[in-house]
């Protein structure tokens, strides 16, 4: 059944047109909200996280104790109060302030302290309630204070002569620009940060899938192998049999077609996945190699300037195709490695015959020339991990004491089937 989808624009009552609601219930939310903000993220160390918020105090304090007269002490210091209490709850600070500016302007004399005192106070703490609120409510705010000032001046208020109602108006519109932009600023740093952890979880989902995708199309000819020999040998099977049952024969045939079908999605598959992989050429249709290259691969890798021993131990024996892949890519990868990210530096290869698994350690020295940055690295530990991972197996990497480089695989091996035995055929 379709979903039901929501309208594109809200209903919206006649008296309101739609673009101004929003605004307007901002403003209100904004301006009207009682409820603790969360603490900005300063950007300062551990130790010092609290020191904002202690030197806002001080201000406070050092305002409230040479800003007033002694007669007006008590209403200064609940007046410097609002500041401190701005930095967690800055929407009724700033309305606390407010009153207060009202009450002094209105109970007091005239004085140079309190008039000047009053404007600054007032001027801080809509600075700190334009840190945490949009700019559009920071400015209503300071055009509510603006018309308050003006109307206690008009009215014969305690708030200085014309000049000082200019110049704390003046503080008021710096007040909420400094604090619009430090606003801005502290947002986009916000959205920077999470774009930059949004791209690099993006880059490691893509890396893994494009790894995904190369050792598909490596494993490809593996399994293309198997699904040829099983579609032959169906294929020939009744002919090895004397007289066989139909049913047999018919059998052996459901195999052999069922087999070809396979062959074919497993071609078409791999179409898909090297059209996606611009500039592979005939590389991509080439036998994929298995550790009886290894001699020849560190022969190259030696010929490239790069001082390589290897040792094997246990008995050597054929493993199965994916497992011999998976491994001659990681050596092939953590040498290419060091010959990036270790100049000059030596390494060892170790191979280790387990009856149920092999073991395979790559390390290298400290690099002894200094290093080139590689830019667009990072594909080569991914594509260790998706190897072993779809071989059930593990891969450790790390640095070493002496500041080289290992890595460690153990590949799980099963057990081949056993061997079946064919009968003579008859003469």
């Amino acid at each position: 059944m379709p979903r039901h989808r929501p309208p594109l624009h809200p209903p919206h009552d006649a008296a309101a047109p739609a673009a101004a609601r929003p605004t307007v219930r901002g403003l209100c939310d904004d301006l009207s909200s009682a409820r603790p903000l969360p603490l900005p993220p300063w950007s300062w160390p551990r130790g010092l996280r609290w020191l904002p918020h202690t030197l806002v105090v001080l201000a406070a304090v050092a305002v409230a104790a040479t800003g007033a007269d002694p007669p007006a002490r008590l209403l200064a210091v609940g007046h410097a109060a609002c500041w401190p209490l701005a930095l967690r709850r800055p929407v009724p600070a700033w309305w606390l302030s407010t009153a207060f500016f009202v009450v002094i302007a209105v109970a007091h004399p005239p004085t140079p302290a309190n008039e000047v005192w009053t404007w600054t106070v007032q001027a801080g703490a809509l600075f700190l309630l334009a840190l945490r609120v949009r700019p559009t409510s920071a400015a209503v705010a300071a055009g509510i204070g603006a018309a308050v000032g003006v109307a206690l001046k008009l009215t014969g208020g305690t708030v200085g002569s014309w000049d000082l109602v200019l110049f704390g108006l003046t503080l008021f519109a710096v007040a909420v620009l400094v604090g619009g932009v430090a606003r801005g600023r502290r947002e986009d740093r916000a959205r920077l940060a999470a774009q930059i952890a949004a791209t690099a979880q993006e880059r490691a989902v893509r890396t893994v899938l494009e790894e995904r995708a190369r050792i598909a199309r490596e494993l490809h000819d593996v399994v293309a192998h198997h699904m040829s020999l099983i579609s032959i040998q169906a294929d020939a099977a009744p002919y090895r049999v004397p007289d066989p049952p139909p049913e047999l024969a018919a059998e052996f045939a459901s195999i052999r077609a069922n087999a070809l079908e396979g062959l074919a999605e497993l071609r078409h598959l791999l179409g898909l996945l090297r059209a996606d992989a611009p500039g592979e050429g005939t590389a991509a249709t080439a036998p994929q190699p298995s550790l009886a290259e290894l001699d020849a691969l560190l022969a190259h890798v030696r010929a490239a300037g790069l001082a390589v021993a290897a040792r094997v131990e246990g008995a050597r024996r054929p493993l199965p195709p994916g497992v011999e892949l998976s491994a001659y890519r990681i050596v092939q990868e953590a040498l290419s490695n060091t010959l990036r990210h270790a100049p000059g530096a030596g390494a060892e290869v170790e191979l280790r015959y387990a009856p149920t698994a092999l073991r395979l350690r790559v390390t290298n020295g400290p690099a002894v020339q200094a290093v080139a940055p590689a830019p667009g690295g990072g594909h080569g530990l991914t594509g260790m991990r998706e190897r072993a991972a779809m071989l059930a197996g593990d891969v450790v990497t790390g640095p070493l004491p002496d500041g080289g480089w290992e890595v460690t695989a153990v590949l799980p091996v099963r057990p081949a089937p056993a061997p079946t035995t064919d009968k003579d055929s008859p003469a």
